[in-house]
């Protein structure tokens, strides 16, 4: 999965201001009010290391799914209950809410995988907030936004409906990755790490790979030997 399929799904907003924000953002992530500049590309972020979806390329995934699950959601609660919901706003939310993560993150050198970096001072959900207001986003939209994360009180339904959303997925994502990290853990050495070896594991695979992994132990060990055998001569 790539920045492109986001890109994709942005071309949908139908409101032309937001998609053309939306759109503006993605091709063109860089903070404007900061002179700090980001040390991965948004393509190899994780969405939290040690947390959920904590690999290369975890941010855009739980993006993707976040989206996904949003109007999945929208659906039922207008079917259920009659409501009215601004698809538009949730989809560009949906899409930003995570987007300037990885300004916080490195690259783990010694237990593989992201941390993160020391010298970056200012949240993800204040920077897209920041971002926004810079690059004149209507008031509604950062309003939405903003109530993701839980910096304003909820009161909209497309706040609502995208912090469900983008809670189930980063639960979802921790209990299926950590499933296959305490598996790892059993093959663990002093040279090849799990973080490391997830890490590079959907790199090659994708992120399917791990719903296979998890029931069949044989082969999550013959991939993860073939790892630390080909990266032996780096430490993982």
């Amino acid at each position: 999965m790539h920045l492109r399929d986001l890109l994709k799904i942005a071309e949908d907003i139908k409101n032309e201001k937001i998609r053309r924000i939306v759109i503006d953002i993605l091709t063109n992530p860089i903070l404007s009010f900061s002179s700090v500049k980001p040390l991965i590309s948004i393509e190899e972020s994780p969405a939290a290391p040690r947390k959920h979806h904590m690999f290369t390329g975890g941010l855009i995934i739980h993006t993707y799914s976040v989206i996904k699950i949003a109007l999945m959601l929208c659906s039922i609660f207008e079917e259920v209950y009659s409501i009215s919901i601004d698809r538009d706003l949730v989809i560009a939310s949906a899409l930003l809410h995570d987007i300037y993560k990885y300004y916080q993150y490195t690259k783990d050198v010694k237990e593989g995988g992201y941390k993160a970096r020391e010298d970056w001072y200012l949240s993800h959900d204040y920077a897209i907030v920041a971002e926004l207001a810079s690059r004149g986003a209507d008031d509604e939209l950062i309003r939405v936004v903003s109530e993701v994360h839980g910096i304003v009180p909820i009161k909209t339904y497309e706040g609502f409906i995208v912090h469900l959303a983008d809670s189930i997925d980063a639960r979802f994502g921790e209990y299926h990755q950590n499933n296959i990290l305490m598996m790892l853990k059993y093959f663990e050495n002093s040279s090849c790490k799990p973080y490391a070896v997830l890490d590079e594991m959907i790199k090659r695979f994708g992120v399917k790979i791990m719903a296979r992994l998890y029931r069949d132990r044989d082969i999550l060990s013959e991939i993860m030997v073939n790892i630390c055998t080909q990266s032996s001569s780096n430490t993982m």
